[in-house]
């Protein structure tokens, strides 16, 4: 997507520590089926005039945390195709848009 919107600046923050230092080239990817990602990854940052990679503890980024949590309670068979998740991010927390009727006295 940021490719096809001309992004020139990048920054990619992420959660998992092992992940963000291998594509950085800090750390050998030695899973050999992580090899090829890693070669797409750097491909893709030929792309763009600067890309950082941040880590940030998972206690820190509480959306990804949120939607792991919800990921991991659906059951997922292999031949499913599951929709993306649309999120829409809010200028309130979810509890000031809750609606409180009471009864006529």
């Amino acid at each position: 997507m940021v490719v096809d919107l001309d992004v020139e600046e990048l920054l990619i923050v992420g959660d998992f520590d092992l992940i963000i230092r291998q594509t950085q080239g800090e750390w050998e990817a030695r899973d050999i089926k992580l090899i090829p990602y890693r070669q797409h990854a750097e491909d893709l940052n030929k792309r763009f005039k600067f890309v950082e990679f941040r880590y940030i503890p998972r206690f820190h980024n509480e959306l990804a945390d949120a939607v792991a949590t919800l990921a991991s309670m659906l059951p997922y068979l292999d031949n499913v195709h599951i929709d993306p998740l649309e999120i829409q991010v809010r200028e309130r927390h979810g509890y000031y848009n809750i609606t409180i009727i009471e009864p006529n006295v």
